[in-house]
């Protein structure tokens, strides 16, 4: 029906798979709206631990493993390893359970702040505590978004009450107070 690239009439297979997809599984694509943003910040996070790699790796290979610099960068890329499956765990559950988009722009405040404390402590550790002390407001945000999301689902289950159009209103203007220092 399809060769490797195109079928007789020059459309893409991968154009009518997509569509066969879509036109059988409409759930699909209801699950995807709800998880895109997340899905984002997860792969910015990929690239952002690939990039602290980097920079390990290059200061091994500068340095020889033997200078302070390269336990610097070592250690900064340890704790921002040590911390990542709490991120994932709390974001996603946060997303899942409430409102995406809060938790996705949570997120990505996440990672400026580890992106910060990571330069920082490339530095002098002095200077990593105020990217480590945001990323740990930030985790508690999310934190707080996955127990109100789960409490409602609670509510929701057990009691018919379901509160989550004014939690989700609160939690997405809540996200924006996250940029106060």
């Amino acid at each position: 029906m399809c060769s490797t690239t195109t079928d007789s009439r020059g459309q893409l297979c991968t154009k009518k798979l997509a569509n066969f997809f879509v036109q059988s599984c409409p759930l699909l694509s209801v699950v995807v709206e709800h998880i895109f943003l997340l899905v984002l910040v997860t792969l910015v996070s990929v690239l952002q631990n690939a990039f602290f790699a980097t920079k390990v790796e290059r200061e091994g290979k500068e340095h020889h493993n033997n200078t302070s610099a390269f336990e610097r960068v070592s250690c900064a890329n340890r704790n921002c390893m040590d911390s990542y499956p709490t991120f994932l765990a709390v974001m996603w559950c946060a997303g899942l359970c409430l409102n995406q988009a809060p938790a996705a722009f949570a997120g990505l405040v996440y990672l400026v702040a580890r992106q910060k404390y990571f330069v920082g402590y490339m530095g002098q550790t002095s200077q990593s505590t105020p990217g480590y002390l945001f990323g740990k407001r930030v985790l508690s945000f999310l934190f707080l978004m996955c127990i109100v999301g789960i409490f409602n689902l609670l509510l929701v289950r057990y009691f018919g009450n379901d509160f989550k159009d004014t939690v989700e209103t609160i939690t997405t203007a809540a996200s924006a107070l996250l940029l106060i220092p």
